[in-house]
């Protein structure tokens, strides 16, 4: 397993980002993801995932499947 960490930024989140639980619960179903942090306050995810099972299109893909406009933080 090759462990990686994540910040994924929810862009004009709205409601969504309000609800953490949604965000999270969307997340953890990504198949290899293997802790969540969903801050509404800074409208931020904070992912640990396995690097060989998913990969951060993955993590991004499963949020915007919500509507949400998600982009990894800058630095990544």
């Amino acid at each position: 397993m090759t462990r990686k960490t994540a910040t994924v930024m929810l862009e004009e989140a709205g409601c969504v980002a309000g609800s953490t639980q949604t965000v999270e619960r969307v997340l953890r179903r990504v198949p290899g993801v293997l802790r969540v942090y969903a801050n509404p306050v800074t409208e931020a995810a904070y992912i640990e995932y396995d690097a060989e099972r998913c990969n951060e299109g993955d993590l991004v893909g499963a949020l915007e499947s919500l509507g949400l406009r998600a982009v990894l933080a800058p630095g990544r």
